[in-house]
């Protein structure tokens, strides 16, 4: 099966929306005939006018972030209906800064994910090592660990329309990339746990996306890997190089 590559900007605490719109009107050009899905995920203030500046492109807008219940007293949060009105169609969990900082958990990400999935967003399901655990040798158990409790009572059908995003903590940020066939290794490893849940349909469909220091020089290598279907790309997805990695063919 050709799975359609999915590149998505994960921008994290950057931009007003003055900005935001700005850049977006800068980036719908360059990125017209990308042969990809093309996302920027924002923070929850450029939501709507980041909206209305992709109407009519081929940018989809995403929410770095989303509540697992549908309303209530949860201060600071948003909800999925409230996701859905504004015009997002895909949403980050599980983002390794999200558990690290704001305490989410494996079974937090699992309740995001089923409820993102209930209100037809696109979840980007993030999972990832530290380089401690890299050097322990449980990469592959860590990550098969933090995907099946994510996906614990996510159907088949459900599973295929998701995004897995693999970011190895050691390079987010750190301008150490994941070498292709590091990074090829793991996203592999996720397919094949996806063939064991779900069966071989479901994990041939599924997208499997590579984040960790992604820049315009070395996402062709990175994304030519057969298991490795676009990136969740961090600082380069603040500048209009970020058509250079969707475009990057």
């Amino acid at each position: 099966m050709s799975r359609r590559m999915i590149i998505a900007g994960n921008w994290k605490m950057n931009k007003t929306p003055a900005e935001t719109t700005a850049f977006i009107e800068t980036l719908k050009p360059l990125v017209a005939g990308a042969d990809a899905d093309v996302v920027c995920c924002v923070p929850a203030i450029d939501l709507v006018p980041a909206v209305q500046a992709a109407k009519g492109s081929n940018i989809s807008i995403g929410a770095e972030n989303m509540h697992y219940e549908e309303s209530g007293a949860y201060t600071g949060e948003i909800a999925p209906n409230m996701l859905v009105s504004a015009g997002v169609s895909h949403v980050i969990l599980g983002h390794s800064e999200r558990r690290e900082y704001f305490a989410e958990t494996d079974e937090t990400v699992n309740r995001k994910v089923k409820k993102s999935l209930e209100h037809g967003l696109i979840p980007i399901v993030c999972c990832g090592e530290t380089l401690t655990q890299r050097e322990q040798g449980i990469t592959i158990d860590w990550i098969r660990q933090q995907v099946k409790i994510a996906f614990l009572g996510v159907s088949a059908e459900q599973a295929a329309g998701c995004v897995i995003a693999y970011e190895p903590i050691w390079a987010i940020g750190t301008g150490k990339v994941a070498t292709a066939e590091q990074a090829q290794a793991v996203c592999a490893a996720i397919r094949s746990l996806i063939r064991e849940l779900y069966g071989v349909e479901t994990a041939e469909a599924i997208r499997i996306q590579y984040g960790g220091s992604v820049s315009p020089s070395n996402a062709a290598e990175l994304f030519a890997q057969p298991d490795i279907d676009g990136g969740l790309i961090g600082g380069a997805s603040l500048k209009p190089d970020f058509a250079k990695v969707v475009n990057y063919k």
